[in-house]
């Protein structure tokens, strides 16, 4: 295994040639999970918003992770688009993003972070809830669905 040390975790936009196929992977693996009604993707072009904070994990220029910080409207970040390669999982890659997405978040003045992930994601709601999210209602346009766990934390406690 690598070490996480040789990873670099940066801002970057979405639509680059290198990115797309991992955003499409991040597509991939989660409609072998769920029913199309249960996916809530965010397309590239909302990627590419100046207002989303939108990182990419690389190891020696490849990209394998990445993960985005949305803010709402109504006062609270949404994070979007956590993904991380099968050859990057395990290793803490994921707590990596979300730890920088918070910071984000943090110095963007917010003060609770929301999420919805799906109940077969195991190891996603493993790292959410080592990280303090805790689950809660549907939010903002969500709606309750059987596979859908919606989760927040708040940042200034």
């Amino acid at each position: 295994m690598t070490d996480v040390v040789d990873i670099l975790v940066r801002r970057e936009r979405a639509d680059q040639p290198d990115i797309v196929p991992l955003i499409e992977a991040s597509d991939a693996f989660a409609n072998a999970l769920y029913p199309p009604e249960s996916n809530h993707f965010v397309d590239i072009a909302t990627l590419c918003d100046p207002a989303v904070v939108f990182l990419v994990a690389r190891r020696a220029g490849r990209a394998i992770g990445c993960g985005a910080l949305l803010r709402d409207p109504r006062g609270w970040g949404e994070i979007k688009r956590m993904f991380v390669t099968d050859e990057a999982r395990g290793q803490k890659l994921g707590a990596r993003l979300l730890g920088e997405l918070e910071r984000s978040a943090a110095a963007a003045g917010l003060h609770l972070i929301r999420l919805e992930t799906g109940i077969h994601s195991a190891a996603a709601l493993a790292t959410y809830r080592r990280a303090g999210y805790r689950e809660c209602p549907p939010f903002g346009d969500y709606r309750p669905d059987p596979l859908s766990v919606f989760m927040e934390k708040r940042l200034d406690s």
